[in-house]
């Protein structure tokens, strides 16, 4: 559990410094801030979307995410949630729902994530972790810096998700071959193209809704796919 105690630690840290900054920077850099980002998550999304080879599957899976998103009602329940930790909290952050969800589906999206929970919960040395955590540290900068506090508080999911992958790894050990992580990247990194058209403001889309289309495509290539 190193590795994913040190991410969330560097996540942390990260976004303290990203605060710090936001309070010095003026209104017209934060929004440049916000582009980068932007730009980089779509960059992130294509890139990882590219992994995918089973598109059939990926698209069912996006459908039947959606579907199932939409009835469980997961982005309104979330902001509901968020805006009530907000408000009990006092954080006066406009950005705090769209921070946090935004940074959480950044840092747990990548196929880092699964396979550095796996790496870790196998006994091994956490390098993948660790070479992640570096990595969200400096993104949480920027995204702190963009959209306040709500990046930091995405540690928390972000703990218990990769968390999660480690005690879990033994059971999973069979189940997430290389092509159900590559099917698995590619899902993500739809997620991820669709989140960035979100930041860039180009159309809004309720990305929470499409999460179960990760549990589709595992359960299509496991299944179907080998």
């Amino acid at each position: 559990m190193i590795g994913t105690i040190v991410n969330t630690g560097a996540v942390i840290l990260g976004s303290t410094i990203g605060l710090l900054i936001n309070q010095r920077l003026p209104q017209k850099y934060i929004k440049i801030v916000f582009d980068a980002l932007g730009v980089f998550t779509l960059y992130l999304g294509v890139k990882m979307a590219l992994e995918g080879k089973e598109l059939l599957y990926i698209i069912f899976s996006l459908i039947l995410g959606v579907l199932t998103g939409q009835w469980l009602r997961l982005e309104e329940r979330t902001n509901a949630l968020s805006d009530k930790l907000k408000g009990r909290l006092k954080i006066k952050n406009e950005l705090f729902t769209e921070g946090l969800i935004t940074a959480f589906l950044m840092f747990c999206m990548g196929s880092m994530s699964i396979l550095g929970a796996l790496e870790e919960g196998f006994g091994n040395p956490p390098n993948l972790l660790l070479t992640k955590s570096v990595m969200d540290g400096f993104s949480s900068i920027a995204l702190s810096s963009a959209m306040g506090l709500g990046v930091m508080f995405a540690a928390i999911p972000l703990f218990l998700y990769q968390a999660g992958l480690t005690l879990l790894a033994a059971q999973l050990k069979d189940v997430l071959t290389p092509q159900v992580i590559a099917e698995l990247t590619a899902t993500g990194g739809i997620l991820l193209i669709a989140l960035g058209i979100n930041i860039l403001e180009i159309k809004r889309i309720k990305v929470l809704n499409f999460t179960p289309a990760l549990v589709y495509i595992a359960l299509f290539m496991l299944i179907f796919g080998g």
